[in-house]
């Protein structure tokens, strides 16, 4: 009887270490995309700032010879703001579809319960 209760005791344990090492994997694993898509909209975001803010000051200056100067910023200014918020719109996205929590851990444990 102690033998048998013996050998549960060490499958328990063998088996919550084997859950440990799959949630730690799951985790990293998520932590690096995490990282990726964060750097990735950082460094997207700011070159695409760049980018933006010299056009726009050519598009202002287009726009001058023809509307008063503050008519040219406010259009401009507009069409900033709407491609922002879709920027920021796609980001949120991206990071919602980052799964954080160890999935293949959790259903594990549930089919043991």
């Amino acid at each position: 009887m102690a033998a048998l209760v013996q050998g549960i005791v060490n499958d328990a344990q063998t088996l919550i270490r084997q859950e440990l090492t799959l949630a730690r994997t799951e985790i990293q694993k998520d932590w690096k995309d995490l990282k990726q898509a964060g750097a990735a909209l950082g460094v997207g975001a700011v070159v695409t700032f760049l980018g933006v803010v010299f056009l726009l000051l050519c598009v202002v200056a287009a726009l001058s010879l023809v509307l008063p100067v503050w008519a040219s910023f406010l259009i401009v200014g507009g069409v900033l703001a709407l491609v922002g918020g879709v920027l920021l719109f796609r980001g949120v996205h991206k990071l919602n579809t980052v799964e954080l929590g160890p999935e293949k851990t959790i259903e594990t444990i549930k089919e043991i319960i």
